[in-house]
């Protein structure tokens, strides 16, 4: 029987409120199927591959994912939001993708563990459970520039599925499904990004609400402050056009061949080394090319909201202190905790459909494993 609610994110009107004030009334957020499902990829051991310098592989297998789940939804006529988080990602999908989903995701795990010795925790959990416990999870809508438009969460639900999906005891019995992995359209071939200006920094943010305040009203808060210290999502990015440059590192090449061919495919190797030699020259002398590199900056991901707060930004030490001295007020408040990494470099990886027609995204990490190592921050706060 197909699922009514199949089409329903496809369905979410897009806002053009800016995200502060689109974050301050619940009645901008349209509540999740029930039979809609919460899915979760996670690299395990993240932490430890970060801390021996592997973040790029780490970026790399979690993009994978996302990727993977996006041809798959592309080739069932359907739109799924996604949230990534540097080393995995979580999804919402309908009930008629799940076992699908969790095919070609333990595809991609068999994969890497045989080419990067990571594994992935892969699991789902019902919406419809956390209804029954009384947790919300509401999603909206919102173009933060004329060509992006993500996903908001409102309320706890991707979090505490997330959560509750880690801590089962027992390994997922994932169903083999004839549906096979396919990663086309990723492109990891950029090498690691200084910031647009000197004298910047790029700062990896993540902020969850704590007890009981008012979150959204707090989120929005912090929100609005950011764009008062940093300026607009568009000013805070930290890529620009002049600073992507091709990595022509073999290892990097090599290890993009072995995500998506799931093996030394020499043809693939040979054709990622020429456009590691010669796309950049195409890039920025042709007309097609100079347009993609301008979409790019504007398709690039650089926000997440599922329930918390994630974002890479750019900008002085100076404006650094004085978010974090507005932070730690809030968080004194016992309003928020936050985690956070400063490094001199951002990593972007993407995903390009069409480059003639827009259809492409762009993942951003902060250097050094950005994301991770902010988590691992804010995680011993939490604990705390």
């Amino acid at each position: 029987m197909m699922d009514k609610h199949r089409n329903f994110y496809t369905e979410v009107p897009i806002s053009d409120l800016a995200i502060h004030e689109l974050f301050r009334d619940r009645s901008n957020f349209q509540e999740v199927p029930p039979t809609w499902h919460v899915l979760v990829a996670d690299i395990r051991d993240s932490t430890q591959a970060v801390n021996e310098g592997r973040h790029e592989e780490v970026n790399l297998v979690a993009t994978g994912c996302v990727i993977a789940i996006l041809n798959l939804s592309i080739s069932e006529g359907i739109t799924v939001p996604f949230f990534f988080g540097g080393d995995g990602a979580t999804f919402l999908i309908p009930d008629s993708i799940t076992t699908k989903a969790l095919s070609v995701l333990e595809k991609h795990n068999r994969n890497v563990q045989k080419n990067f010795e990571f594994e992935l925790s892969l699991g789902t959990y019902p919406v419809k459970d956390l209804y029954r416990d009384g947790i919300e999870l509401k999603i909206a809508r919102v173009s933060t520039t004329e060509s992006l438009v993500i996903p908001i969460i409102m309320g706890q639900g991707l979090l505490i599925a997330e959560k509750l999906i880690k801590e089962r005891p027992e390994s997922l019995q994932i169903e083999e499904d004839q549906i096979s992995l396919n990663l086309s359209g990723m492109d990891c071939k950029w090498d690691k990004i200084k910031p647009p200006l000197e004298n910047q920094e790029v700062l990896s943010l993540l902020i969850a609400g704590c007890g009981d305040a008012n979150y959204p009203e707090v989120y929005s808060d912090i929100l609005e402050k950011l764009n008062e210290i940093y300026g607009s999502t568009q000013r805070r990015r930290p890529i620009s056009t002049d600073k992507l440059k091709m990595s022509t590192s073999f290892d990097r090449i090599s290890n993009d061949v072995k995500v998506k061919w799931g093996d030394s495919n020499i043809p693939e190797f040979l054709k990622g080394v020429l456009i590691s030699l010669f796309g950049e020259f195409y890039l920025r002398n042709t007309n097609l090319g100079k347009t993609y590199l301008k979409r790019m900056v504007e398709l690039s991901d650089n926000l997440s909201l599922d329930g918390r707060i994630n974002t890479v930004i750019t900008g002085s030490a100076d404006q650094r202190k004085k978010l974090f001295k507005y932070l730690d007020s809030v968080e004194a408040q016992g309003l928020i905790k936050y985690g956070f990494h400063i490094s001199e470099e951002s990593i972007m990886s993407c995903y390009v459909r069409n480059i003639k027609t827009d259809e492409h995204i762009h993942f951003i990490d902060g250097g050094n494993g950005g994301y991770t190592k902010a988590a691992n921050v804010l995680k011993k706060k939490l604990a705390n």
